[in-house]
């Protein structure tokens, strides 16, 4: 059973409906202080306005923002710099000596027999001093039509592209053999051109890789035939002497290294690298 309803006091019920109307006479004032205080303007209808007619752009005031007609500014001269570090490594193994020379220096340590010496890093500076001398007349030349007249202002992007890939194009085609460019020339499936000046750098960069790759392979084999000789001769005497179960490559190797110093090998292997290069500059 639920508990009865007690009634309100007479006096409670008169003291509601009074805090009722007193909470909406104060409502129905705010809403009227609110009608008062907003700007008559702002609830006006506003009349459309006739379209204008465009009109004609005014002077720029002489700012120039081109790169062809002026010399570039330091904010592109700085994008160029960075975009050129960035490929640098890649055109400097593919378009340049290195390649070879890097390739016939670690012939030449695999035909002495030693692993780790002369160590990598050693191995690499050497090739890279020698690609810059073998290299330098064909960077004079792009420095001198290209570079330098695009930082002058004399040429656009376009155009100092076109006068600098000139020079390298040539090296490339006078160390690029005439197999290797008809085998890209063929895998790309274009047509052969009339002239070799013509050949795309896309394809005719792989074809100096490739015939630069032979190159170094070939004196690669001169240079191993002779320490090969001598570890055949030093095996036959081991044996002969009954000493089957010396390694003949430590035996070998001093015989080795005498043989390279008395013919001064790396002066040898440095006239050839740089003489298979005699066309260029």
């Amino acid at each position: 059973m639920t508990a009865p309803v007690r009634p309100l006091p007479s006096g409670a019920g008169s003291r509601t409906r009074r805090r009722a109307g007193l909470v909406l006479l104060l409502t129905l004032l705010a809403v009227f202080a609110a009608m008062l205080l907003a700007d008559p303007a702002s609830a006006a209808p506003v009349a459309p306005t006739a379209p204008v007619a465009p009109t004609a752009p005014a002077v720029d005031g002489n700012v120039d923002i081109s790169i062809g007609n002026g010399s570039p500014s330091s904010s592109i001269t700085l994008i160029l710099a960075i975009t050129v570090l960035s490929v640098a490594p890649s055109v400097l193994l593919l378009a340049t000596s290195f390649t070879k020379i890097i390739v016939v220096l670690g012939l030449t340590r695999n035909a002495l027999g030693m692993a780790t010496s002369p160590p990598n890093q050693v191995l690499t500076g050497i090739a890279l001093f020698l690609t810059l001398f073998v290299m330098g007349p064909v960077f004079s030349d792009i420095n001198e039509v290209a570079v330098q007249p695009y930082m002058s202002g004399a040429m656009s992007t376009s155009q100092a592209y076109e006068a600098g890939v000139v020079p390298l194009r040539g090296f490339l085609l006078d160390n690029t053999r005439e197999d290797e460019l008809k085998l890209m020339i063929g895998l790309s499936g274009e047509e052969a051109p009339e002239d070799a000046t013509a050949v795309s750098m896309t394809t005719l960069i792989p074809a100096f890789v490739l015939s630069e790759l032979k190159s170094a392979f070939i004196i690669g084999l001169v240079i191993f035939i002779p320490f090969l000789v001598l570890d055949m001769l030093v095996s036959a005497a081991l044996m002969a002497l009954g000493m089957m179960m010396v390694p003949p490559t430590i035996v070998s190797l001093p015989f080795k290294l005498l043989l390279f110093v008395v013919v001064d090998g790396w002066a040898l292997i440095t006239t050839a690298l740089v003489g298979s290069y005699g066309g260029t500059g």
